[in-house]
């Protein structure tokens, strides 16, 4: 009887074709990724921008309203202290006015932390040497 030795299996190359689908599903997982961390950033940036804006609205209605109360109630209360009414009405308009610098101020400091998805930039900017193997 003659033995038979174990042979190793054969281990088949792959065909161009599978490399090429291997590499289109790859290439979809990485975008897809991208994509998820651009949304991901964004969110943090959107919620930021969305604060400032409302602070800037906010800062808006309350100059309308300076214009509005500027001739009003709390004119009023200055004119019972004795202040005319002129006066009265200046004094009020004014603190109105650094409310509404106040909340603009304060909007336009969190509009500046508004920031572009740097990670997102920086791995979109790396797709063409990856594609084309360069280091």
């Amino acid at each position: 009887m003659g033995q038979f030795e174990p042979q190793p299996p054969v281990q088949e190359e792959p065909t161009i074709g599978k490399l090429v689908v291997d590499a289109f599903d790859d290439f979809g997982a990485l975008l897809r990724n991208v994509i998820a961390l651009a949304k991901s950033e964004m969110k943090v940036s959107v919620k930021t921008g969305g604060i400032g804006v409302a602070l800037f609205a906010l800062a808006g209605f309350l100059v309308l309203l300076a214009i509005v109360m500027i001739s009003f109630a709390a004119a009023y209360f200055i004119v019972m202290a004795g202040l005319d009414p002129a006066w009265a009405f200046l004094i009020v308009f004014g603190a109105y006015m650094l409310i509404a610098a106040l909340l603009g101020f304060i909007g336009y400091l969190k509009v500046r932390k508004v920031r572009a998805p740097e990670k997102t930039i920086a791995q979109v900017q790396e797709l063409p040497r990856t594609l084309l193997n360069q280091p």
